[in-house]
């Protein structure tokens, strides 16, 4: 009879923990909207560049080379400032992988042996299976969280390398055109 009570209690026990788990576990979901627009503003003091016309170039010449710019930068790079591309985070697969079972059978053995201590080593070994299972999930879970967090780095590190690909095009552009930018 108390086997089968300890048998019960362990698989209450993991079918908590998997809704915990479930609960700890956050996804981010990045939607992307095209748009195209044209720029209200100076174009260089939306990247964070400074421009100077070396040759007295006025303002409205300045606004019309920006915006050529702007188009051939694009063109080059694949990039649009005003539309940034977010890049997608690979997802972390968050399935079960076996490694409650191992946790599970690690603490069993643990269980079984300080079971056997006190006289009773299959309820040891039942307790101990139990709170095995349950670290070996968490782990998982904190696992797959680093994971995750490594891979919307990445993501971030890809975006960040766009906009500065974009902005070297933009700046050679606007230099051959008699600018000095920095």
């Amino acid at each position: 009879m108390n086997k089968i009570k300890i048998v019960l209690l362990a698989t209450i026990v993991f079918a908590g923990s998997k809704q915990l788990i479930a609960q700890e576990t956050t996804t981010t979901t990045t939607t992307v909207t095209t748009t195209t627009t044209e720029p209200k503003t100076s174009i260089a003091k939306g990247l964070g560049l400074y421009i100077f016309p070396t040759k007295d170039q006025d303002q409205k010449t300045q606004d019309a080379d920006e915006m050529e710019c702007y188009k051939w930068a694009m063109e080059q790079t694949g990039y649009d400032p005003l539309n940034p591309t977010q890049v997608q985070a690979e997802k972390v697969n968050t399935a079960p992988n076996g490694s409650a079972v191992k946790g599970a059978a690690g603490g069993a053995a643990a269980g079984a042996a300080i079971g056997a201590i006190g006289g009773d080593a299959g309820e040891g070994a039942a307790i101990g299976a139990v709170v095995g299972g349950l670290r070996g999930r968490r782990a998982k879970a904190h696992g797959d969280q680093k994971k995750q967090q490594q891979n919307n780095a990445t993501a971030d590190a890809k975006e960040k390398e766009m906009e500065n690909n974009y902005k070297k095009a933009f700046s050679a552009c606007m230099e051959g055109k008699a600018y000095t930018v920095k």
